[in-house]
C-alpha cells in the first residue's frame, strides 16, 4: 500500500486496517515457523505497510495539537 493511499484514509479506518495487518502478520509468521510457507517477501511487505500506517498515525497525532493551538 502506498503512503498516498494511507494518507487518504481516516484515522478509524487506519486503526481497523492496523488490526487486520497485525492478525495477518501473526498468521504468516506462525505458518513460517511451522514450515508451511516460504513467503518472506510477503511478510516484509506487510511489515512495511504496518510501519507506514504507524507513521501516518503518528504524524496526525503530532499535527492535531498544533492545529488546535493555532485556533
Amino acid at each position: 500500500m502506498k503512503a498516498d493511499k494511507v494518507r487518504d484514509l481516516d484515522t478509524n479506518e487506519l486503526t481497523r486496517q492496523l488490526g487486520e495487518i497485525d492478525e495477518q502478520l501473526f498468521r504468516l509468521q506462525f505458518q513460517m515457523s511451522m514450515g508451511q510457507m516460504d513467503g518472506l517477501k510477503k511478510v516484509r511487505a506487510i511489515r512495511k505497510d504496518r510501519a507506514r500506517i504507524h507513521t501516518i498515525l503518528r504524524e496526525r497525532a503530532l499535527t492535531e495539537p498544533v492545529a488546535e493551538e493555532k485556533k
